[in-house]
C-alpha cells in the first residue's frame, strides 16, 4: 500500500470502525455504480474468458474456505452485506446502509431491495439471518470463531432491516461481515450439503459445473442486481505448472494468468497482446515449524532456522526480486504493523543456536507443500539453504486438497505428521486479527485454525483476546505492538518475503484486476 492510502485507511478505521466516536449511529451509504443498461451486448454475448491460476480450488463453501483461490472464484458468484474496494477497505455491497451503536455492541444493516439469488429466492432480512446462523449453530465452519461466535442476538427489524448484537467489542467485526457473503436460505435449508461443490448467490455470475483438478466454469446472471456489460461465461483452469501457464496466455488458451512467472515478466511485457500489471500485496510467505515436535520445540533451533535462511535471495531466487523481506509476522500494508528486522543470515549464529540445543551435527526434517511450481522452488530454496548448517530437508509435495486433508485433518498437535509447511496467508490490509489470530492463537489450531505452528503464549493468547474486545486504538496499537514483538522472536516460523503479485491479462479483456490479497475480481470482466 502506498503511504498515503496508509494514512487514508487509519482515518478510515479510525471514523468507521468500531470506535466509539466513529460510527455511533451515523450510516453509510454505498455508492451507486454499474447502473448502466444491462450487459447483453455483441461483445460479451457468447464469448468466454478462461483464467489460469497456479492451484485447485478446495471448496466453494463460504463459511469454510481458508484458501485465497477457492475465495476468489465465490466472490464472482457470492456477495456480502459489505465487501472491500481495490485499496481493501470496506464499503456497502448487498446492504445499502449500516450503522453501529456507541458501546460497538449493536450491527444495524439496511438492506439492497429487488434483489435475487440465482435460484429465484429474495434476498432480504430472513436470508441473511439464515445465513450467520448457519455460521453461528455450525461450529465446524471457518468463519464460526471469527467473530460471528460472538454474536449473541439476531432481530429482523422489518423486510430489508436486520440488527446483530455482539456479547462484547470486537474490532475486526466490520470486516467480518465482509467476509460472509450470503448463500440462497433455500440451499441452506434443503441441501447444505451441495454448498461446497455447488454455491448459489446474487453475484454477477452463477455456477455452472466443477471438474476437480481440471476446470470450474461459471456463466453470466443476467437478472443480477447492479447492471452493466459482462461476459457470457468464465472458465476456471488450474494450472501449476509455471511455463504451461505462460504458454496459454501467449496463445490466447487464457485470458488472464496469475500468477505471471517473474521469470516470465520481460517476455510478456514486450508482447503486444499482453498487459502485466504489479500490484502491492498482503501475501506473506513463510515455513510454519511445528512448535510442539522435536527438535522444534526449542526455540533456539527455531531461531537457527531463521538465521540460516538469506531472505533477500529467497526474494531474489523464488520471486525473481519482486517482493520484500517480512520483517515482522505480518506485511507492512496491514494496519498496526511494526517493523521487528529481519533475521540476517548467519550461518555461524546458526551453528551455535543448533549447538546450544543439542543439535551439533544437525538433523532430518521433512517439508510439505503443494504441487506448483513456485512453491517447488520455494521448497528447494529452503532445503539448500537449510543445508548449509547441517540440516537434511526431504521434500513432501501433494496436491493441495490432500495436503488440506492432510494438515486439517489431525484433530490434535499430537495426531498430525506435520512438521513443516511452506505455504503464504493472505490477509486484509485493514484487518490485523486476521492476520494473527487464525495464525498464532492458541484456539486457533487445526482444525479450527491455521496456526499450524501450533505456537502457544499464553500472553500472546491473552493480549489478542484484549485487542479483539475493545474499540481504543490506541490500546490496541499497544497490545499489537506486544504481540509481533514477542511472536518474532518465539519464531514459530522462518519469515520469508511479502509478494508484489504480478499478473498477465491480454489485452483485449478488461473490467479484471488482481486485488492485494490475491483475489481476482471479475464483476465487471469483459472484452473490450
Amino acid at each position: 500500500m502506498r503511504k498515503a492510502n496508509f494514512w487514508k485507511f487509519l482515518f478510515f478505521a479510525f471514523i468507521c470502525s468500531i470506535v466509539v466516536a466513529g460510527c455511533s449511529n451515523e450510516k453509510v451509504t454505498g455508492s451507486e455504480k454499474g447502473q448502466t443498461d444491462s450487459g447483453k451486448g455483441e461483445a460479451s454475448k457468447d464469448k468466454e474468458i478462461v483464467i489460469a491460476v497456479n492451484e485447485n480450488f478446495i471448496s466453494m463453501d463460504p463459511h469454510n474456505t481458508g484458501d485465497t483461490n477457492s475465495n476468489s472464484v465465490q466472490s464472482s458468484m457470492l456477495e456480502g452485506l459489505l465487501g472491500f474496494d481495490k485499496d481493501g477497505l470496506i464499503m456497502p455491497v448487498l446492504a445499502k446502509e449500516y450503522s453501529v451503536s456507541e458501546d460497538a455492541l449493536e450491527y444495524t444493516f439496511e438492506l439492497n431491495q429487488g434483489i435475487k439469488f440465482h435460484d429465484g429466492e429474495d434476498f432480504n432480512a430472513e436470508a441473511v439471518k439464515v445465513n450467520i446462523e448457519r455460521i453461528i449453530n455450525d461450529k465446524s465452519l471457518r468463519l464460526n470463531s471469527r467473530g460471528f461466535s460472538l454474536i449473541s442476538s439476531i432481530d429482523i427489524l422489518g423486510d430489508y432491516e436486520i440488527k446483530f448484537t455482539i456479547e462484547k467489542a470486537y474490532g475486526p467485526m466490520l470486516t467480518r461481515f465482509g467476509a460472509a457473503k450470503m448463500i440462497s436460505p433455500k440451499l441452506i435449508k434443503e441441501n447444505s450439503a451441495d454448498i461446497p461443490k455447488s454455491p448459489v448467490g446474487t453475484g454477477p455470475f452463477k455456477f455452472v459445473e466443477w471438474v476437480q483438478g481440471d476446470h470450474l466454469t461459471i456463466e453470466r446472471f443476467d437478472d443480477y442486481w447492479q447492471k452493466g456489460e459482462r461476459v457470457k461465461k468464465i472458465t476456471y483452469k488450474p494450472v501449476p505448472e509455471n511455463g504451461s501457464r505462460v504458454a496459454m496466455l501467449k496463445t490466447g488458451e487464457a485470458s488472464i494468468i496469475y500468477p505471471l512467472p517473474a521469470q516470465n515478466l520481460k517476455e510478456l511485457e514486450a508482447n503486444k497482446d499482453v498487459v502485466v500489471d504489479k500490484i502491492p500485496s498482503t501475501i506473506a510467505h513463510y515455513v510454519s515449524i511445528n512448535t510442539m515436535k522435536e527438535p522444534f520445540n526449542d526455540v533456539r533451533v527455531r531461531q537457527a532456522l531463521n538465521y540460516a535462511v538469506d531472505k533477500n535471495a529467497y526474494i531474489n531466487v523464488v520471486n525473481s526480486g519482486f517482493g520484500l523481506p517480512l520483517d515482522s509476522i505480518i506485511p507492512s500494508k496491514t494496519v498496526y504493523y511494526v517493523k521487528q528486522g529481519v533475521y540476517e543470515q548467519n550461518i555461524e549464529k546458526a551453528k551455535e543456536l543448533l549447538k546450544e540445543a543439542g543439535f551439533e551435527n544437525g538433523f532430518t526434517t521433512e517439508i510439505w507443500g503443494n504441487t506448483n511450481s513456485d512453491t517447488m522452488k520455494g521448497m528447494q530454496f529452503i532445503q539448500q539453504q537449510l543445508k548449509e548448517i547441517g540440516i537434511k530437508v526431504e521434500i513432501k509435495s501433494m496436491e493441495e486438497a490432500t495436503l488440506s486433508d492432510e494438515i486439517y485433518g489431525a484433530q490434535t498437535p499430537e495426531d498430525t505428521k506435520l512438521q513443516m509447511w511452506y505455504v503464504s496467508w493472505s490477509a486484509y490490509a485493514s484487518d490485523i486479527t486476521n492476520a494473527t489470530k487464525p495464525l498464532f492463537h492458541s484456539e486457533s489450531f487445526p482444525p479450527n485454525g491455521s496456526n499450524t505452528a501450533y505456537y502457544k503464549n499464553a500472553d500472546v493468547d491473552e493480549w489478542m483476546n484484549a485487542a479483539n474486545s475493545t474499540g481504543d486504538t490506541s490500546k490496541q496499537k499497544e497490545l499489537y505492538e506486544k504481540i509481533q514483538s514477542t511472536v518474532y522472536k518465539d519464531s514459530p516460523w522462518i519469515f520469508l518475503g511479502v509478494d508484489e503479485l504480478l499478473v498477465g491479462t491480454r489485452s483485449d479483456v478488461e473490467g479484471i484486476y488482481v486485488e492485494t490479497g490475491g483475489g481476482i475480481n471479475v464483476s465487471n470482466a469483459n472484452y473490450k
